[in-house]
C-alpha cells in the first residue's frame, strides 16, 4: 500500500526530474509526434544547459517512438517543467498520408519528480524484476549481456524499465527512481482509499484531455487549453524555445 498522506514537497530533488512520453491516438502520426516532443524538450534542455539522458526508449519501424523516459538534470528543472504534465495535441498535414490529409494526433507527457530513496521505501517482496538485453546506447556490453531492467510493483501493477546504463545494478537503481516518482504521483491523490482507487482513472491520450494544442495547418498556433492563451511561433516552440510558453519571460 502507499501512504496517501505523504507530503514530500521539501524532499523533491528540484534539480532532477523524470520525463516520460507516450504516443496516443493517431497511429504513426502520434508516434512521430512523440518523437517531435522528445526533441523539443531535448533542445530546450540544451538551451538551459541541463543534462538530458535517455533512460528507456521504444521506437517504431517508421522512425517515431511509442514511448520514452529521460532524466533531466539542471537548475530548477522540476519546478520549471512540472506543469508540462498532460496530453499534447498536434494538427498538421500528415507526412504519412499520400493524399496529404490533415491529421490530429495526441501524446502524453508525464513529469515525475526524483524522490529520495528513504522517503518511499520499497519492499523486495513487492517487486518483480526482469532483465533483458538492451537495445539502447552503451556499447557492445549491453548487446551481449542482460543489463536492462524491468520492474513491476505488484501492489499497483506499475511497470518501469531502464536500459541506458552499462550495468544491471545501475539500470535497477534508475528504474527504482522512476518507480518512486510514479508512486509519489499516486500518493497525491488524497481521496484514494484502496489500491484500485489509488491507481485512478487512466488519462486517455486523445481528444478532450489535452493541456496544449499545436496547430501547423491550416494556420500556425500553439494554444494553452487551460488559460486560452495563444502563441503564433509554433516552429520556434518546437525548436525548444519554451520560456515564453512556460511564462518564464514576458
Amino acid at each position: 500500500m502507499i501512504d496517501t498522506r505523504l507530503d514530500l514537497k521539501t524532499n523533491i530533488l528540484n534539480n532532477r526530474l523524470l520525463l516520460s512520453i507516450y504516443s496516443g491516438a493517431g497511429g504513426k502520426d502520434a508516434e512521430d509526434w512523440a518523437l517531435m516532443l522528445l526533441r523539443m524538450y531535448q533542445k530546450y534542455s540544451e538551451k538551459k544547459k541541463w543534462k538530458f539522458a535517455v533512460l528507456d526508449k521504444k521506437e517504431d519501424e517508421y522512425g517515431g517512438i511509442k514511448n520514452a523516459t529521460v532524466e533531466i538534470t539542471g537548475e530548477n528543472a522540476y519546478e520549471i517543467l512540472k506543469n508540462e504534465n498532460g496530453v499534447h495535441r498536434l494538427v498538421r498535414i500528415s507526412p504519412f498520408s499520400s493524399a496529404h490529409l490533415r491529421h490530429t494526433s495526441f501524446t502524453l507527457v508525464e513529469i515525475l519528480p526524483v524522490i529520495e530513496a528513504r522517503e518511499i521505501p520499497l519492499k523486495d517482496e513487492d517487486l518483480e524484476l526482469e532483465t533483458f538485453r538492451s537495445s539502447g546506447p552503451g556499447g557492445q556490453n549491453v548487446q551481449k549481456v542482460e543489463t536492462a531492467v524491468r520492474i513491476k510493483h505488484k501492489p499497483t501493477e506499475i511497470i518501469v524499465s531502464c536500459q541506458s546504463e552499462r550495468s544491471q545494478f545501475q539500470n535497477k537503481e534508475k528504474a527504482l527512481e522512476i518507480l518512486r516518482g510514479k508512486l509519489y504521483q499516486l500518493s497525491q491523490q488524497e481521496k484514494a482509499k484502496t489500491v484500485e482507487e489509488l491507481k485512478g482513472k487512466k488519462i486517455k491520450i486523445e481528444w478532450g484531455n489535452q493541456i496544449r494544442s499545436y496547430v501547423l495547418h491550416p494556420y500556425k498556433m500553439v494554444r494553452n487549453e487551460k488559460t486560452g492563451k495563444k502563441y503564433s511561433q509554433v516552429e520556434d516552440i518546437l525548436n525548444g524555445n519554451l520560456d515564453r510558453i512556460l511564462n518564464l519571460v514576458q
